[in-house]
């Protein structure tokens, strides 16, 4: 569904060249959940806004069910990020002073559903993610974490077929944290959406289908990989350890 053909992005900064994705290749596949590892500032968020066609890459190709998105237009690329997407992003980025239940629909309103039926859809979704009970409440009397499940319903509740998760679970606590990557992959699963997951937690990763990890732009082997994977495990351990 979601393929990265030889993809290439670099940005100018004061320091010279910064490459953050380089001649990357990755495919997704219906039903699939790929979590992506890596160090801050290794490319990751960049990537997944080359796959929301919210950046075009310098070189290469990236392609969702087979169209190269380089070649839509600004239309066209508002719909699909509206309407084929699902993006978690890293900031809950919620309306102050309106519930959660508003805040989970605005997505299907802005789409241009009635707001009863945009209620009706995002109700669900809400209540899976553990909120149920507060459906009234506003950001402000919500938790960082239950703020960020409620980004978590907004996304979903559209019913994407590709979802971009961009550190889902950084409010989470540990258990709330499993429970959503969970829920991710049973939707990959029941749904035959495609999960493109960007994390600096390996036990996260490891619910995933399968697990890449990108250093400095560039996507490592299987070797490198595993030997990375055991080094960030390890410094994870050693982070819980010292709080």
């Amino acid at each position: 569904m979601l393929e990265l053909d030889t993809v290439v992005k670099h940005y100018q900064s004061g320091a010279g060249e910064v490459r953050a994705v380089s001649s990357v290749d990755l495919a997704i596949a219906p039903g699939e959940m790929l979590a992506l590892l890596g160090p801050s500032g290794s490319g990751k968020t960049t990537l997944l806004m080359l796959a929301a066609a919210l950046l075009r890459p310098d070189a290469g190709t990236v392609r969702f069910d087979g169209r190269d998105l380089s070649t839509l237009s600004e239309n066209e690329a508002c719909d699909y990020l509206m309407n084929d997407i699902g993006f978690i992003y890293q900031g809950v980025h919620l309306m102050p002073r309106v519930s959660a239940l508003e805040n989970a629909s605005i997505k299907l309103m802005l789409g241009g559903v009635p707001m009863r039926e945009a209620q009706a859809r995002a109700r669900p979704w809400l209540e899976r993610v553990g909120l149920g009970g507060h459906l009234g409440r506003t950001p402000d009397e919500l938790s960082g974490g239950e703020r960020q499940r409620v980004a978590i319903a907004r996304a979903l509740c559209g019913e994407p077929r590709l979802i971009l998760a961009d550190e889902p679970t950084g409010n989470l606590d540990s258990a709330r944290s499993t429970e959503m990557i969970e829920l991710l992959r049973s939707i990959a699963h029941e749904r035959r959406a495609a999960v493109l997951l960007v994390t600096h937690d390996v036990e996260a990763a490891r619910i995933a289908d399968r697990c890449c990890t990108l250093r400095d732009g560039k996507l490592l082997d299987g070797h490198q990989a595993t030997a990375e994977h055991h080094t960030v495990a390890l410094d994870q351990r050693r982070g819980a350890a010292q709080a």
